[in-house]
């Protein structure tokens, strides 16, 4: 007997009705952190190279110019006595940092999960997909079932891994979260950046510089939200931001711009081109495609969660799109606190937007405004832009 029911009438019945929203978020850092001010005398004597004094001197204007006061970073210096190739420039150490970070990357991300989790309010079992970035560590099986498993996630949870993405990673979970949402009706996505320096780590070098810039930016965080369409607010679920669309570009002209490339030593990295010029100068572009549908020109109109990446970045796109300076003092704020975080970053900017807001008793968007964008940029050069809108100001325009 042939089925009544049709594909196009399975298909309906599978995706949600209405748009993916973020409805918790939570971050965790280790507990050991530096500070910026001090890092060039710590750096160059646990790595004993304290005779290099003029390169000590161009370290210290490197950190100086990052903006930072603090960064958290798991590896400290018992670590780094018990491991000294990790203190060298090129020598073989990475067995020595897979073992820390297939065991430490899952721990970090397991804090922020849970942080999101008890936010959110709803049983663990009610989580139907895992998405786990982190550029620190590959292994098998991944971060992502080893965290499942201390998380006490189902069994049967549907699990996405992406490893050595970079920066731009917290756009892109966000992305795939959104997807995900959207086509299986009552999913819940969890979706987590952790990330944990000690794959970069390495012994000052004359020859490159571009190299130290990591050593004087990059800071250990991890941070998870859970996204739903269709919340269930009889439950108690709380929708902050409705994703609206989700947009992946690779810059022109940007190959080789950020990359990084894992070795019998450790992950390097490296900067080889204008990276505050290659984004400025082609935000823009992205932002016309994403928001002409909206009807939306005016880029101070909107509300921004900015990938912190450098102080030079955040003023070329700050002095090229002319935005006020509150616009981007968030990202500002989280670079300053932490670092850059890479991946993990964009969620440090969003739960310290909605909480200066709570805080304040304004909206979730700090400042009122309905739309919003998130943007992240990494190795590639490859750029991540995800429309927000905020549900709070929706609620409040229809009543």
């Amino acid at each position: 007997m042939a089925s009544s029911i049709t594909v196009d009438q399975i298909r309906k019945a599978q995706r949600a009705e209405g748009p993916a929203t973020i409805l918790a978020i939570g971050t965790a850092t280790p507990a050991n952190f530096i500070i910026q001010a001090d890092y060039p005398d710590y750096y160059f004597r646990v790595t004993k190279n304290e005779h290099m004094t003029n390169l000590k001197k161009r370290f210290q204007r490197i950190c100086d110019r990052t903006m930072i006061k603090k960064r958290h970073l798991f590896l400290t210096e018992d670590h780094l006595k018990e491991n000294p190739n990790m203190c060298e420039f090129m020598a073989p150490s990475l067995d020595a940092r897979q073992d820390i970070l297939v065991v430490e990357v899952p721990k970090l991300g397991k804090e922020a999960c849970m942080k999101a989790i008890e936010e959110w309010d709803q049983p663990k079992s009610k989580i139907t997909h895992f998405i786990f970035a982190t550029t620190s560590g590959v292994d098998m099986p991944g971060a992502d079932y080893q965290c499942a498993k201390l998380l006490g996630l189902s069994s049967s949870v549907k699990r996405v891994m992406m490893y050595q993405q970079g920066c731009f990673a917290g756009g892109t979970v966000l992305r795939i979260a959104k997807d995900i949402a959207e086509n299986n009706r009552g999913a819940r996505v969890l979706a987590l950046c952790s990330e944990i320096t000690t794959c970069i780590f390495h012994g000052p070098t004359e020859s490159h510089l571009d190299s130290m810039v990591g050593q004087a930016l990059f800071g250990d965080g991890a941070s998870a939200v859970i996204v739903g369409a269709e919340p269930d607010e009889s439950a108690g679920e709380r929708p902050i931001y409705e994703l609206v669309s989700a947009a992946q570009t690779i810059l022109p002209n940007s190959e080789g711009a950020i990359d990084g490339h894992l070795m019998e030593a450790r992950l390097t990295f490296h900067l080889l081109k204008d990276v505050p010029g290659l984004i400025s100068n082609n935000i823009e572009k992205g932002l016309i495609e994403a928001f002409t549908p909206i009807g939306i020109n005016d880029w101070n109109s909107i509300f921004w969660v900015t990938h912190p990446g450098g102080p030079a970045i955040l003023d070329e796109v700050e002095a090229k799109l002319e935005l006020k300076k509150e616009k981007l003092a968030i990202s500002r704020h989280v670079l300053s606190e932490y670092g850059n975080m890479s991946s993990a970053s964009v969620f440090f900017v969003m739960d310290e937007l909605r909480k200066r807001s709570l805080e304040e008793g304004k909206s979730t968007t700090g400042d009122g405004l309905d739309w919003g964008v998130l943007f992240g940029f990494g190795p590639g050069l490859t750029v991540e832009m995800v429309v927000l809108h905020s549900v709070e100001n929706k609620v409040k325009s229809q009543t």
